[in-house]
């Protein structure tokens, strides 16, 4: 996640694999490494979205 405080998005789980033994990766921020699988991957934060209103509901 990009924040002013700098704070890193960190993956629980490989998407690969699923392990958890994850390393930031050598490729800058949001670069990560899976450790079990050997897969490199990057995670980008694309900001928030707005919860959607709830739809009406139809009369019964």
């Amino acid at each position: 996640m990009s924040h002013a405080s700098g704070e890193r998005a960190v993956p629980f789980h490989c998407p690969y694999c699923g392990d958890g033994d994850l390393w930031p990766g050598e490729e800058g921020h949001g670069a990560w490494e899976c450790h079990s699988c050997l897969r490199a991957f990057s995670l980008r934060s694309l900001g928030l979205v707005r919860p959607q209103p709830a739809a009406p509901e139809a009369p019964r």
